[in-house]
Parts: C-alpha cells; sequence; structure tokens
C-alpha cells in the first residue's frame, strides 16, 4: 500500500514573530484561508485516504494538528520526543509504517510547503510510486525558475524511464545552496533541479540505507521497532532518542545513498520557510505592498505588512522594501533583504531565556 507521511515537527523560527513553539508554522494561515496543516491535508488526501496519511512531528503539536486535520485517525500521529533533524525523523515514520505493513511505499513530504498545481502533483506522486516499486528511491526534483541560492540541486544523469509522461532520470549527484555564479551554470546547463525535500521509497529501501550509511541509528530504530504496539514502547523511544544523533536525510543518507532517482517537475512549488518566500504568493495591492490586516500608507511600496491578533493599524510613511510584522505581544521590522537574518532574533530571546516571546 502506498502511503504519506508529512514532517510538521518545525517551529518555523524565520516566521518569528508570528510563528512560536507553541503557535508553529504548519498550523498558521499564511496563505489564504486555510493553515498549512490544512493544505498539506486535502491536496493529497484523495491520493492516499485518510488512513493512509501519518504525521511526524512533537508531542505539544498534536492537539494543533490534530485539530486542524480532524479525519486523520489518532494512531496517525507519529510522536518525536524531541527534534533530531530529517533523518531521524523520517526513520521514525518508516519503522511505523514497515511494522504495519513491510511492503509499504512511503511518500515523505512535508507541512511548510506550498503548492498550486495539486492534481497534477498527485499524479506526479502516483508515477513516482511505480518507480519506487522497482527500488529506486525517488527524489522530486523542482524545475528552476531562477539561479537560487537559497536551493540545493539535483544533478540529473541518465535517462531510467519515462512513467505515466512523466521523465525519470539518475540523480548523479546533491550540491548543497551553491553561489550565484554556480547556481547561473546550473540552471542554464538544464540539467539541474531544485532539492524539494520530497522522497518517495519502499519503506524496506529506505532502512537499507539506513542500516548501511547510519548503523548506529539503524540499531536505535530496530529497537524502537521491536516495542511499537506494546506496552514498553514508550519507554524505548524517551531512552533512546536523546542519544540518536541529529543528522538530515541529505547528509545523512541521499548524497551516497545506491540507486536514487529524480523526477523533474513544475508543480507550482514554494518552500515557505521564511517572511521574504510570501509576496510572490501573495496579490500586491495598488502600491505593490503585500498586506495582510490594516494597513495605511504614504509613499510605501514593496513591502509585506502582516497584523495578527493585534488588532491594530499599521501607518507607514516612506517605506520601500521592508517587512513589518505585527502580532499580540511583538512586532518585527526589518528590511526585505534580511529576512534570512530573523532567527538571530530568536537566537537572542533564547540566550534571554525569554520563553514567552519564543
Amino acid at each position: 500500500m502506498y502511503y504519506a507521511l508529512i514532517m510538521a515537527g518545525g517551529i518555523g523560527s524565520r516566521l518569528w514573530p508570528l510563528s512560536r513553539m507553541m503557535r508553529p508554522k504548519q498550523s498558521l494561515k499564511l496563505i489564504g484561508d486555510s493553515t498549512m496543516m490544512e493544505h498539506s491535508v486535502d491536496r493529497i488526501v484523495a491520493l492516499f485516504g485518510a488512513e493512509g496519511i501519518f504525521v511526524v512531528t512533537r508531542s505539544e503539536h498534536v492537539p494543533i494538528l490534530a485539530e486542524q486535520a480532524p479525519e486523520l485517525p489518532a494512531a496517525n500521529f507519529i510522536v518525536e520526543p524531541e527534534g533530531r533533524g530529517t533523518a531521524p525523523a523520517i526513520g521514525l515514520g518508516a519503522i511505523h509504517l514497515h511494522k504495519q505493513d513491510p511492503n509499504a511505499v512511503m511518500a515523505v513530504l512535508t507541512a511548510d510547503h506550498h503548492i498550486t498545481k495539486t492534481g497534477y502533483f498527485r499524479q506526479v506522486l502516483a508515477a513516482a510510486a511505480k518507480v519506487a516499486q522497482e527500488g529506486h528511491l525517488v527524489t522530486l526534483g523542482i524545475t528552476p525558475s531562477t539561479p537560487s541560492t537559497g536551493y540545493g540541486y539535483i544533478q540529473q544523469g541518465e535517462r531510467i524511464a519515462k512513467i505515466d509522461g512523466f521523465e525519470v532520470f539518475r540523480a548523479a549527484r546533491f550540491t548543497e545552496k551553491p553561489d550565484q555564479q554556480t547556481a547561473t551554470e546550473m540552471v542554464g546547463s538544464g540539467r539541474y533541479s531544485w532539492n524539494s525535500g520530497m522522497f518517495i521509497w519502499r519503506v524496506d529501501r529506505i532502512l537499507e540505507e539506513f542500516q548501511r550509511q547510519m548503523p548506529e541509528f539503524y540499531e536505535q530504530l530496530m529497537t524502537v521497532e521491536a516495542a511499537i504496539g506494546t506496552p514498553d514502547y514508550q519507554a524505548a523511544l524517551d531512552a533512546i532518542w536523546p542519544l540518536v544523533a541529529k543528522e538530515t536525510i541529505d547528509y545523512g543518507i541521499m548524497e551516497r545513498a545506491k540507486d536514487v532517482a529524480v523526477i523533474p517537475v513544475d508543480i507550482g512549488w514554494s518552500d515557505v520557510g521564511s517572511w521574504g518566500s510570501l509576496p510572490p504568493l501573495l496579490e500586491a495591492d495598488v502600491q505593490g505592498n503585500y498586506v495582510i490586516g490594516s494597513h495605511l500608507g504614504v509613499d510605501t511600496s514593496g513591502s509585506l505588512i502582516f497584523e495578527h491578533g493585534s488588532n491594530r493599524l499599521i501607518a507607514t510613511i516612506g517605506l520601500q522594501d521592508m517587512i513589518i510584522i505585527d502580532t499580540d505581544d511583538a512586532v518585527l521590522v526589518c528590511p526585505l533583504d534580511r529576512e534570512q537574518d530573523v532567527k538571530a532574533i530568536v537566537n537572542l530571546l533564547e540566550a534571554k531565556s525569554d520563553g514567552e516571546r519564543l
């Protein structure tokens, strides 16, 4: 059977002050009238059914996300005692699916992506499952619209097949975020895709790769899997998880994995990871601003202005290309080209142990 695993454990520190420890970005309405979590479930439920969608997240986020996705069975929420990176999160999801269905194929998706071509997205996921059944580890590569330095890239190797109209290539190489010249050369070659962080594989194949490349973690996973469905499960997980090494799936597995395939697609994909990612997804007003809430501006243009929970009018004069985020207890003001530095504020709050605003 085909299952989806939605990774929803992040907090979204680059979307502070709206995204918080107890108000993570996947629970927020950033685009339209639905939350990121609601979007994530709605676009795939027709393919997987509610029973086939699993979510890996933190314990404190389960009530929030379960309320937003009431169609998902309570047992489909897989809880990490603490975040250890994408590799452990995926491994934990994989052993739960493996315990339930040793022949399972899983699609690893995330709750912070925005996808506009939802029907096409379901079609590529269905095609990718067929490729994965043959033993390939499949990743979806996003056809680049610009030579962005904010994404990792996947080089397309030899063509493997054409499945349901989708070209499938061997993944020749993964490249981390490049400099501008390298990114321009990559996009110009037509042989590179953005790394979307979405994967499709048989659970037995990904567990084989964990065993080969992360053997200590694999043994930890096997101990946890043996306890699934028993009264000892939570105790086993709580004892082992703090010992698990932090690792990403790209570094831990994909860069050295055997038999990786990439399917380049244009699914209207955006990674909603920071305030700067929102303007292209919102409609600008007559002054070229992207406004959610109440705003009155004089000589203000190209700015993102977001009011949430404060019920205040935001008035601006002479601003250009700025970010203003007004919440009930904090306000962020910064230039759009400094939006990646928002996490520095969160780091300062952590250093001050200002838990009320984290």
